[in-house]
């Protein structure tokens, strides 16, 4: 099912700017026997970014009333959220009175082999790099060409995931996921200042690894930093944490460190489960 504003349809004007200018943001979210996971932080992200880009945002019962109509009878899905800012004319000016534009829509759970959270996955480096835009780093916003170039720039069934460098040569994220490293029981990530999305999972593990006593620290790092860790691993909400066995050459084991945020975050899925 797709809705469309709250109405069953499967199509959105060709003015909308969304569709024109890429004017928008979006979701990604786990559905699990009819409930999303984590719809709170999602909801919240959603409500940040529509605050920077200047987007009114609706109800949080309309968009839930939404949520629940596409997924309430869902096994196992993945739910996606567009929030758009409305129809306008040609030009970037946008209108002086703003209806923006939502849809949400179910789709089938991916069939990732059931091997990647235990054993790992191999990745690459792109060459594609992301531009530097403090004004909307972190933001998942509809404009993600960086990311359709670095992903088109490998076709071995081998290779799982890429990894994105900026124009400054740190190291940011991957294609689709977040990025942390593990070195002397420390987790690094990058501070996405200036590029990047700030992940609903990223957020979730860093609260994992604070309750827990953990030290994470965010800082800008290179390649040479990230190739000499002793774990990889990269998150997102729907893969949840996948050890990285491999960076082009360079192996990795799946590390003490990456197994107990994968328990912690199990723990915490379940508990949320059994709450709701």
């Amino acid at each position: 099912m797709i809705l469309v504003n709250g109405e069953v349809v499967d199509q959105i004007p060709v003015n909308d700017r969304g569709f024109q200018y890429g004017d928008g943001l979006f979701e990604t979210i786990e559905i699990f026997e009819g409930r999303p996971v984590f719809l709170e932080h999602h909801l919240q992200r959603l409500r940040t970014g529509c605050s920077s880009l200047k987007i009114p945002f609706f109800s949080d019962k309309q968009l839930t009333d939404d949520i629940h109509r596409v997924s309430h009878q869902a096994k196992h899905a993945v739910l996606k959220i567009i929030v758009t800012r409305g129809i306008g004319g040609r030009g970037y000016r946008q209108p002086k009175v703003l209806q923006a534009t939502r849809v949400v829509s179910l789709h089938p759970f991916p069939d990732y082999p059931f091997n990647f959270p235990n054993q790992g996955i191999n990745t690459r480096f792109c060459t594609t790099r992301l531009g530097l835009n403090p004004s909307i780093a972190g933001i998942k916003h509809l404009n993600r060409l960086e990311q359709v170039m670095a992903r088109s720039e490998w076709d071995d069934l081998e290779i799982q995931e890429g990894i994105m460098l900026d124009i400054t040569d740190n190291v940011i994220e991957g294609t689709m996921a977040n990025l942390m490293y593990v070195k002397n029981d420390t987790v690094y990530t990058d501070k996405l200042q200036f590029a990047g999305v700030k992940g609903v999972m990223r957020e979730v593990l860093k609260n994992l690894i604070a309750d827990h006593h953990l030290t994470l620290v965010e800082h800008s790092y290179r390649k040479e930093a990230l190739l000499a860790a002793e774990e990889v691993f990269v998150c997102n909400s729907i893969i949840g944490i996948w050890p990285i066995k491999k960076i082009d050459d360079v192996n990795f084991s799946v590390g003490k460190i990456t197994s107990q945020l994968q328990k912690w975050l199990t723990q915490l899925k379940e508990k949320a489960h059994l709450n709701d």
